[in-house]
């Protein structure tokens, strides 16, 4: 309970620097909390240098893999100082800094009443795509997502993220609740880039040429509500400016080779992911040991 506090206590300080301080300060102070998390978190420092490695083949230079390091954890907590910065603004002033690129492939969904489920992953400022759309386009965004250790924290998580029409479920039971949601006409969002081996349900797709277990979730109630799966991804270059992007709707199957059709559907979300990750890879969250369903062995020092 006290541990839950003293997170409270950072959040909130965190919060007023954000809302006080200079942009050039807060920015020298994020800065070096990413050096610092560099030089004392080796254990995720070598998880982003080994994906990098796996992922780009040794195509990048010690001093290339070092900048894409120091910016996955200057992103993470640019993520985290945006998600404070948004506490109980307006929709117009969150919307200020966002464009909005392809929107026709989410507009000509609505216009046609389609079911949509939006496919995405931890990719630059993730907390504020689902913001940035709810508030453009005036929908309920069902996302779905972990519960956090801090009782009190996920309180504020959930609050901060409810005031702009997104609701949550848990990891636990969020089968039941898309479904629900679905047939509410609710949009539905996964973030589909983290590991999930075959005993918690995953299933073998290949992302950057290697096997990874991939959820199956977005592509079994895609096939079964014919849903259409559009991919979503937001991204910077400065931090002030984002644009959301989406992209061309992935295709649902509905043939009588039911596996299969899901394993197309699920390797097609796998795809894009990659082809953004590939656009611009200082942008994606590289800790996560993404392939560590099908070659833990890479990730051995740190399991």
């Amino acid at each position: 309970m006290l541990v839950d506090y003293f997170y409270l206590f950072l959040y909130k300080l965190f919060s007023l620097l954000s809302k006080i301080a200079p942009s050039t300060v807060m920015n020298t102070l994020l800065k070096s909390i990413s050096y610092a998390t560099y030089y004392l978190h080796g254990k995720y420092r070598d998880i982003i240098f080994i994906n990098l490695d796996l992922a780009f083949k040794n195509s990048l230079s010690d001093k290339e893999k070092k900048k894409i390091v120091l910016r996955v954890f200057y992103n993470m907590i640019q993520t985290v100082i945006g998600f404070m910065k948004r506490n109980g603004i307006s929709k117009e002033k969150l919307l200020e800094n966002i464009s909005f690129k392809n929107e026709h492939y989410l507009l000509d969904a609505l216009k046609n009443k389609e079911k949509i489920i939006f496919i995405t992953g931890h990719y630059s400022n993730w907390e504020l795509l689902p913001p940035a759309v709810t508030s453009k386009y005036g929908i309920t965004l069902v996302g779905i997502g972990r519960k956090l250790d801090s009782d009190v924290m996920d309180k504020v998580l959930l609050k901060n993220r409810e005031q702009f029409g997104v609701e949550m479920l848990y990891r636990r039971g969020a089968i039941k609740g898309a479904i629900k949601a679905l047939k509410q006409n609710k949009i539905v969002g996964f973030l589909l880039d983290q590991s999930l081996g075959e005993k918690q349900g995953g299933i073998k797709v290949n992302f950057f040429g290697k096997p990874v277990g991939h959820s199956p979730a977005a592509s079994i109630l895609a096939r079964n509500f014919d849903a259409t799966m559009l991919p979503a991804f937001i991204s910077t270059d400065d931090y002030k400016h984002y644009t959301v992007t989406f992209y061309e709707t992935l295709t649902t199957l509905k043939t009588d080779d039911k596996e299969a059709d899901i394993l197309s559907m699920t390797q097609a979300q796998a795809d894009i992911t990659e082809q953004v990750v590939k656009n611009k890879p200082e942008e994606w969250f590289w800790a996560h040991k993404r392939w560590k369903a099908y070659l833990p062995e890479i990730y051995k020092k740190h399991i």
